[in-house]
């Protein structure tokens, strides 16, 4: 949470799966033993390629990204 914090406020785009994105095993061997962290890795990898297709289309019919609007600090003590 507070990692994807950091994107948010810069206005970054998070590609989300069904849980941390973290796999285990000491050698790729053990990895691909460890299911539950593959197939995070498959519905992050399939979360990833559909956004950036989207992000593709949007670009080449003419939608365009959002542009930052100014930003301002405010003390709230007053």
């Amino acid at each position: 949470d507070a990692i994807n914090k950091y994107f948010s406020l810069s206005g970054m785009p998070i590609v989300s799966s069904n849980y941390f994105h973290v796999i285990h095993g000491n050698t790729p061997d053990e990895a691909k033993q460890d299911e539950e962290g593959m197939q995070t890795m498959r519905n992050l990898a399939r979360n990833m390629s559909w956004m950036l297709r989207c992000f593709a289309l949007g670009r080449e019919n003419g939608i365009d990204a959002p542009e930052a609007e100014r930003t301002y600090q405010t003390n709230f003590v007053r």
